[in-house]
């Protein structure tokens, strides 16, 4: 894995190099993932390697069905790992834990339950030792990053999409987790709304620098919000094809992004792999 653009900062790791371990959050190690079928097993992942550091945002693009989504769900402990590691911190994951936030395509609310209510489904499992008043804090102070300030007591069934997808985001931040994955978060909305989640999203990981992973099949919103772009292979057997690093200053906003040097270089290098 390489890539064709120098990058200033640090070189790009390959499969040949690694981060020192204590710069890494999330490590993927030969990872594997098959599932039996009658015709013999079908395996969708094979000897895939990825090191994400602390605080970093990596986004990761590739055609349908390469097993995005799978491995996605193997990090949040929720598909069991067929073969090889994943590890947060060093400790090798077990199933499900707070450590992982996870942001899905639909926000999986609870209909029946208030904005305010379902952040606090996390929260109160999270912090358990918090006292009701703090919990009832920390659920107010992100649904307000998300700006819903004035849909605390509405119920999610009477939420716009995305208005929903903005209870996700809260929900998912307000656990503090240590890595925050996300698929395809605004796949399902339109572009206005999409823009305007994306800019929530980006300013509220400024202010948290929470190490995020995110699935896109957008590759404008890949290089907006990353500081790497992951390519995978296609399927079956896929892994990691290549790694692009994003050398865009942090805060980042929309207009610096589309009027940077860089920004068609990378735009044609992850068209072209898609591509072939």
């Amino acid at each position: 894995m390489s890539t064709i653009i120098e990058n200033k900062k640090t070189e790009i790791i390959t499969d040949n190099g690694l981060f020192p371990s204590n710069d890494v959050m999330l490590d993927l190690k030969k990872l594997k993932k098959v599932y039996p079928t009658p015709n013999g097993d079908y395996v969708v992942l094979e000897d895939l390697n990825l090191q994400i550091k602390k605080e970093e945002f990596v986004t990761i693009i590739g055609h349908s069905g390469c097993g995005k989504t799978t491995m996605l769900s193997m990090i949040a402990g929720l598909n069991p790992i067929s073969g090889g590691n994943i590890s947060v911190l060093g400790k090798h994951i077990k199933g499900p834990g707070p450590d992982r936030g996870v942001i899905f395509q639909s926000p999986s609310l609870m209909p029946w339950m208030t904005a305010l209510q379902n952040v606090m489904l996390g929260v109160n499992q999270v912090f358990p030792d918090a006292t009701k008043a703090q919990r009832n804090d920390i659920a107010k102070y992100y649904l307000q990053k998300v700006g819903l300030e004035d849909a605390f007591n509405k119920r999610a069934s009477e939420l716009s999409q995305g208005m929903q997808q903005r209870v996700g985001i809260a929900r998912a931040f307000a656990i503090k987790p240590k890595v925050l994955l996300l698929d395809e978060p605004f796949g399902m909305l339109d572009s206005l709304t999409r823009g305007e989640l994306q800019d929530i999203l980006i300013e509220i990981w400024n202010k948290e620098k929470i190490t995020a992973v995110m699935i896109t099949h957008d590759v404008d919103e890949a290089i907006f919000l990353a500081d790497r772009v992951v390519m995978m292979t296609s399927g079956p057997k896929a892994k990691i094809g290549d790694i692009l690093d994003i050398n865009f200053e942090r805060p980042r906003t929309r207009k610096s992004v589309l009027e940077h040097d860089d920004y068609y270089k990378y735009r044609k290098h992850l068209i072209d792999f898609l591509e072939h």
